[in-house]
């Protein structure tokens, strides 16, 4: 159970990371943008690879795969649909826009992100007895562009340096915890329950890729997103197969 929090704290701790850049360091949006393409990449890689193959291979028939996916899409929609409508709609931006957001918006919004893909990461430790390399390099990779954009904008808009790191670090703990729980709290269900969280997760991620993080890519980094993006799979590709 302590690899499992260890595990998903790691990969959540890229968010403090990006924090701390983005704190030392002026980063260009463009830079900003690729980098996230990559990370989009990753998790596309991720999702198909070690999310939906994986539900699909366990469950005993489609049925709890696709309605996995589509709980994860529908959670997610809704979850991003409150934020929004609380004043959180622009807590990944980095122009310093988050001004207009609450604090409890730009938080909520990183840990919905943040748990389903945690608790994949216990899940899978459980069930394969060590952790996906390429599923955690994804998590830990798309951390980045997210934390680094999303501080850049709470400073400007007026936040201490000192509660932005706090918070990241509070969400990475909180990450920790959600990969516990998908340790813990699976080990007695099913492989169609299993399945159906890991399509959840799947489901919540691809969302959250098409809603914010391709489009913010794109807005910044320009065309050649596309190539960093296909670089990015490529990458998680080799490191799933080779894994």
């Amino acid at each position: 159970m302590g690899e499992a929090f260890g595990w998903g704290t790691l990969a959540a701790s890229s968010l403090v990371i990006g924090a701390i850049i983005a704190l030392l360091f002026r980063i260009r949006l463009r830079t900003i943008g690729l980098i996230m393409a990559f990370g989009v990449g990753v998790l596309i890689s991720a999702v198909a690879f070690d999310l939906v193959d994986e539900a699909f291979g366990m469950s005993s028939g489609n049925g709890w795969v696709i309605a996995g996916i589509f709980a994860g899409c529908a959670v997610f929609f809704g979850g991003d649909w409150l934020i929004d409508r609380s004043g959180g709609n622009e807590r990944k931006d980095a122009d310093g826009s988050q001004q207009n957001g609450s604090s409890l918006a730009i938080v909520l919004g990183s840990v919905l992100d943040g748990v389903p893909e945690s608790m994949v990461i216990g899940l899978t430790i459980f069930k394969g007895g060590a952790v996906g390399a390429a599923y955690l390099i994804a998590v830990f990779i798309s951390n980045l562009p997210e934390s680094i954009s999303a501080t850049s904008g709470l400073i400007a808009s007026g936040w201490q340096k000192a509660r932005v790191v706090w918070m990241w670090i509070g969400i990475a703990l909180i990450s920790g915890l959600a990969s516990l729980a998908g340790y813990a709290l699976f080990q007695d269900s099913s492989p169609d329950v299993v399945a159906f969280v890991l399509a959840f997760a799947a489901g919540a991620i691809l969302t959250m890729l098409a809603d914010t993080m391709m489009p913010e890519a794109y807005e910044h980094g320009g065309k050649l997103v596309g190539v960093l993006t296909t670089l990015g799979f490529a990458v998680a590709f080799t490191i799933h197969v080779l894994d």
